[in-house]
């Protein structure tokens, strides 16, 4: 993968290019190119090991992460990090399509969120159906990307409840191993009387956002079980 595609997912990760991108376009270029190059500092603090002893494993991992895209940071020039601020900028000015994810397995959310926001989305995440309602309230979606099978609330009760708000809400249900058969049911349901597509676990990413984009899009071809 390309040197600067990898390092945006990174940035994206960590929450730093927004605000790259805000600092570039307030103070200019080189406020913009010291904040990413400083924050690296700050956050291999946040996350170190030593100072999250109930979530050691997870720290490691983002401090190696962490690690990771400092490299990539060092093997890119200004003029290039430039480059991807201002690219950026020039995507924030059309209409981004904004995307809910309801998915309680971390690292399924992460890379969707990952993927969705550098294929041009606003992007918003929630860890089950509790929290994605509270969420779709906030953010206002305009599709809701939802799993299944989550603890508290379940995608469809989750559809459920936001089409009182929304009738034409567009959902699109992520759906594992279905063990209870009225589950299975109303997923059916949902699926032939809304039209909302169903993605299957496992799934290939460029599938997925093929189904989003002609879903989004009101475009022909959608497969419903995907």
């Amino acid at each position: 993968m390309d040197k600067l595609i990898l390092l945006e997912r990174e940035l994206v990760f960590l929450g730093l290019l927004d605000k790259a991108r805000e600092i570039f376009n307030e103070l200019g270029r080189n406020s913009a190119l010291s904040y990413i190059k400083s924050s690296y500092h700050l956050l291999s603090k946040v996350y170190h090991p030593d100072l999250n002893p109930d979530n050691e494993e997870k720290a490691r991992r983002l401090q190696q992460r962490l690690n990771h895209t400092s490299k990539l940071i060092s093997q890119t020039s200004d003029e290039e990090l430039i480059g991807l601020l201002k690219k950026g900028l020039q995507e924030e000015g059309r209409t981004k399509k904004r995307i809910l994810i309801v998915e309680d397995e971390f690292g399924l959310q992460e890379t969707l969120r990952d993927v969705f926001i550098m294929e041009g989305y606003d992007v918003r995440t929630a860890v089950n159906g509790e929290d994605g309602y509270q969420s779709f309230l906030e953010f206002k979606p305009d599709l809701v990307f939802t799993d299944v099978v989550m603890p508290k609330v379940s995608g469809i009760e989750l559809v459920h409840k936001i089409r009182q708000i929304n009738a034409k809400i567009k959902v699109i249900y992520v759906s594992g191993f279905l063990g209870l058969k009225n589950v299975k049911r109303d997923l059916n349901e949902d699926v032939l009387r809304y039209g909302y597509p169903c993605i299957s676990k496992p799934f290939r990413i460029s599938a997925m956002l093929d189904v989003v984009d002609k879903y989004l899009n009101n475009q022909p071809g959608v497969n419903l079980y995907a």
